[in-house]
């Protein structure tokens, strides 16, 4: 009897403990909705409310005309779906690479992997900067899909390689025996059991090159600004607009979101994959 007692108490405790971090992860999020909604003058109050003090849609129509919001939007959709589609391909494949293929400085290349994705991003600004402008990619969308594939890749193939490692060769050597070429098992047998370890690894691609913006404010003009940056209109030197603000942050969370759901399955499936080896 007290053993089932304490195993009770135990379980409050974590699911308490649980909701402890849920209210810590989720209270920015109700604030951030709670301020789009409310009116402007009430998101500058001195002694704000915890609930919400009014419902309106002024912040928003303010957020879609304070500057243009569809360009940015566009630019944004445009760098993250390029950098997801090149980064999954290349990453599969550099992936199996490491993974099915004995070579020389293979060990070194792994290690690179995990070292590149310890330097900080901002010790690498200049660098960048300099090395885009003399190649004459500066202000232009296609240098900065490349600076962030050289974050996301190292992710992407450290991540599938750990997929494919757990996907036994014997399931390609049998198809092969059936008169597949080593593509074609890959095509017919690896690749869709790597589905859920790409859609992980293309949603954190994508979730990192849609909320990027250090990068994106240094090396793209006020022209060429993506999402990130586009909040920034909101901040002049009368102030800053803290309600139509919020409401454009909630309009850029839309598109995560909608991914996500759409997603979430095989995203789960993707992370929890490979957790017991079959």
């Amino acid at each position: 009897m007290s053993t089932v007692s304490a195993r009770g108490r135990t379980r409050l405790g974590w699911n308490l403990l649980g909701l402890l971090v849920f209210a810590a992860a989720g209270f920015p999020v109700y604030w951030m909705l709670n301020t789009a909604i409310k009116p402007a003058k009430d998101a500058i109050d001195p002694d704000p409310s915890l609930l919400p003090t009014g419902f309106t849609f002024a912040n928003f129509r303010r957020a879609l005309h304070i500057a243009d919001f569809w360009g940015p939007v566009g630019r944004s959709l445009t760098v993250s779906l390029a950098v997801v589609a090149i980064g999954v391909v290349v990453g599969m494949l550099a992936a199996l690479a490491i993974s099915r293929f004995a070579f020389r400085g293979r060990k070194v290349v792994i290690v690179g992997i995990l070292a590149v994705q310890m330097v900080p991003l901002v010790a690498m600004i200049i660098p960048v900067f300099l090395l885009l402008n003399d190649l004459d990619q500066y202000d232009k969308l296609s240098g900065l899909i490349i600076t962030y594939l050289t974050f996301i890749l190292p992710f992407t193939v450290w991540t599938l390689r750990g997929f494919i490692v757990n996907i036994p060769k014997e399931l390609e050597e049998a198809a092969m025996v059936d008169g597949c070429s080593r593509a074609g098992a890959f095509v017919r047998v690896v690749f869709p059991l790597l589905a859920p370890g790409m859609v992980a690894t293309s949603v954190y691609g994508f979730i990192q090159a849609w909320n990027e913006y250090l990068y994106a404010l240094m090396l793209l003009s006020q022209k060429n600004q993506t999402a990130t940056v586009w909040l920034g209109n909101f901040t002049t030197k009368h102030g800053t607009e803290y309600a139509p603000m919020m409401a454009g942050a909630t309009l850029l969370a839309v598109p995560i979101v909608a991914l996500f759901l759409l997603v979430q399955r095989k995203m789960a499936a993707g992370l929890t994959a490979g957790a017991v080896k079959g």
